[in-house]
Protein backbone atom coordinates (compact mmCIF):
# COMPACT_ATOMS: atom_id res chain seq x y z
CA UNK A 1 0.00 0.00 0.00
CA UNK A 2 1.32 3.51 -1.25
CA UNK A 3 1.68 6.50 1.46
CA UNK A 4 -1.09 8.46 -0.98
CA UNK A 5 -3.52 5.53 -0.10
CA UNK A 6 -3.06 5.81 3.53
CA UNK A 7 -3.25 9.47 3.45
CA UNK A 8 -7.33 9.08 2.05
CA UNK A 9 -10.39 9.19 4.08
CA UNK A 10 -13.93 9.00 3.72
CA UNK A 11 -14.75 12.96 4.39
CA UNK A 12 -18.68 13.20 5.21
CA UNK A 13 -19.96 16.21 4.97
CA UNK A 14 -22.03 18.34 7.51
CA UNK A 15 -24.42 19.35 4.91
CA UNK A 16 -25.32 17.26 1.59
CA UNK A 17 -23.49 17.74 -1.34
CA UNK A 18 -26.10 19.14 -4.76
CA UNK A 19 -26.61 15.85 -6.81
CA UNK A 20 -26.55 16.03 -10.61
CA UNK A 21 -29.99 14.64 -10.36
CA UNK A 22 -32.98 15.90 -12.70
CA UNK A 23 -33.97 19.46 -10.85
CA UNK A 24 -37.40 19.72 -9.61
CA UNK A 25 -40.20 21.01 -11.79
CA UNK A 26 -39.83 24.99 -12.46
CA UNK A 27 -43.24 25.15 -10.63
CA UNK A 28 -42.14 24.00 -7.16
CA UNK A 29 -39.65 26.42 -5.54
CA UNK A 30 -36.68 23.95 -4.39
CA UNK A 31 -36.96 22.81 -0.38
CA UNK A 32 -34.48 24.46 1.81
CA UNK A 33 -31.58 22.78 2.89
CA UNK A 34 -31.46 21.64 6.58
CA UNK A 35 -30.87 24.53 9.21
CA UNK A 36 -28.09 24.76 11.20
CA UNK A 37 -28.64 25.54 15.16
CA UNK A 38 -25.54 27.78 14.87
CA UNK A 39 -27.28 29.48 11.62
CA UNK A 40 -30.57 30.08 13.54
CA UNK A 41 -28.48 31.61 16.08
CA UNK A 42 -26.27 33.72 14.34
CA UNK A 43 -29.68 34.94 12.43
CA UNK A 44 -31.49 35.89 15.85
CA UNK A 45 -28.40 37.64 17.20
CA UNK A 46 -28.11 39.82 13.95
CA UNK A 47 -31.92 40.42 13.81
CA UNK A 48 -31.71 41.98 17.03
CA UNK A 49 -29.00 43.84 17.00
CA UNK A 50 -30.06 45.15 13.72
CA UNK A 51 -33.83 45.53 15.25
CA UNK A 52 -32.02 48.02 17.87
CA UNK A 53 -30.25 50.14 15.51
CA UNK A 54 -26.79 49.06 17.05
CA UNK A 55 -23.24 47.93 14.85
CA UNK A 56 -21.18 45.06 15.66
CA UNK A 57 -18.87 46.93 17.53
CA UNK A 58 -20.97 48.48 19.80
CA UNK A 59 -22.14 44.66 21.21
CA UNK A 60 -19.20 43.34 21.01
CA UNK A 61 -17.86 45.43 22.83
CA UNK A 62 -20.63 45.14 25.36
CA UNK A 63 -20.70 41.77 25.23
CA UNK A 64 -16.42 41.88 26.08
CA UNK A 65 -16.13 39.74 23.03
CA UNK A 66 -14.06 40.60 19.41
CA UNK A 67 -16.05 42.55 16.31
CA UNK A 68 -14.75 39.51 14.05
CA UNK A 69 -16.15 36.98 16.34
CA UNK A 70 -19.57 38.38 16.63
CA UNK A 71 -20.13 38.72 12.84
CA UNK A 72 -18.45 34.87 12.34
CA UNK A 73 -21.19 33.96 15.32
CA UNK A 74 -23.78 35.73 13.51
CA UNK A 75 -23.03 34.82 10.12
CA UNK A 76 -23.50 30.82 11.54
CA UNK A 77 -19.66 30.60 10.50
CA UNK A 78 -18.51 29.88 14.48
CA UNK A 79 -20.20 27.59 17.06
CA UNK A 80 -20.30 29.52 20.01
CA UNK A 81 -20.12 28.54 23.35
CA UNK A 82 -23.10 29.33 25.41
CA UNK A 83 -21.20 31.35 27.76
CA UNK A 84 -20.66 34.11 24.64
CA UNK A 85 -24.10 33.36 23.71
CA UNK A 86 -25.28 34.80 26.81
CA UNK A 87 -22.95 37.55 27.15
CA UNK A 88 -24.57 38.76 23.48
CA UNK A 89 -28.40 37.93 24.70
CA UNK A 90 -27.17 39.98 27.85
CA UNK A 91 -25.27 42.79 25.52
CA UNK A 92 -28.35 43.23 23.61
CA UNK A 93 -30.95 43.48 26.63
CA UNK A 94 -32.30 39.73 26.63
CA UNK A 95 -31.86 35.89 27.63
CA UNK A 96 -29.74 33.80 26.70
CA UNK A 97 -33.28 31.88 26.73
CA UNK A 98 -35.01 34.76 25.11
CA UNK A 99 -32.46 34.05 21.99
CA UNK A 100 -32.60 30.51 22.28
CA UNK A 101 -36.47 30.43 22.08
CA UNK A 102 -36.51 32.08 19.46
CA UNK A 103 -33.63 30.10 17.52
CA UNK A 104 -36.24 26.83 18.18
CA UNK A 105 -39.39 28.89 16.77
CA UNK A 106 -37.18 29.31 13.49
CA UNK A 107 -36.25 25.45 13.76
CA UNK A 108 -39.87 24.73 13.87
CA UNK A 109 -41.13 27.22 11.30
CA UNK A 110 -38.27 26.14 8.54
CA UNK A 111 -38.80 22.43 9.65
CA UNK A 112 -42.64 23.09 9.30
CA UNK A 113 -41.75 24.53 5.40
CA UNK A 114 -39.52 21.57 4.96
CA UNK A 115 -42.54 19.20 5.84
CA UNK A 116 -45.50 20.95 3.77
CA UNK A 117 -46.50 20.23 -0.16
CA UNK A 118 -43.45 22.58 -2.04
CA UNK A 119 -46.57 24.24 -3.63
CA UNK A 120 -47.49 25.57 -0.26
CA UNK A 121 -44.33 27.51 -0.26
CA UNK A 122 -42.42 28.44 3.18
CA UNK A 123 -42.85 30.22 6.14
CA UNK A 124 -40.84 32.02 7.97
CA UNK A 125 -42.24 34.96 10.35
CA UNK A 126 -39.83 36.69 12.29
CA UNK A 127 -40.14 38.32 15.65
CA UNK A 128 -38.88 40.07 18.03
CA UNK A 129 -38.46 39.71 21.75
CA UNK A 130 -37.72 42.53 24.48
CA UNK A 131 -37.26 41.79 28.22
CA UNK A 132 -38.68 44.79 30.05
CA UNK A 133 -40.68 43.42 33.03
CA UNK A 134 -40.70 40.10 34.87
CA UNK A 135 -40.58 36.65 32.83
CA UNK A 136 -43.67 35.47 31.07
CA UNK A 137 -46.18 33.82 33.43
CA UNK A 138 -46.07 30.13 33.53
CA UNK A 139 -48.50 27.61 32.56
CA UNK A 140 -50.17 25.74 35.38
CA UNK A 141 -49.15 22.04 36.16
CA UNK A 142 -50.72 19.82 34.16
CA UNK A 143 -49.46 18.06 30.99
CA UNK A 144 -46.48 19.74 29.51
CA UNK A 145 -45.85 19.77 25.58
CA UNK A 146 -45.71 16.88 22.78
CA UNK A 147 -42.45 15.75 23.70
CA UNK A 148 -43.66 14.70 27.66
CA UNK A 149 -42.49 17.64 29.79
CA UNK A 150 -40.45 19.56 27.03
CA UNK A 151 -42.17 22.71 26.14
CA UNK A 152 -40.53 24.85 23.81
CA UNK A 153 -42.31 28.72 24.14
CA UNK A 154 -41.02 32.08 23.96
Amino acid sequence: MSIRATNQADVIPLRPLPTAATPAPPELPALPREPLWRDLVGEVLRRERQAQGRTLKDVAEAARISVPYLSEVERGLKEASSEVLAAAAQALGLRLADVLALAGERLVSLTAARSRPRSLGTAGGHRSVRTTGPARPTRPAGPAGPMGGVLLAA
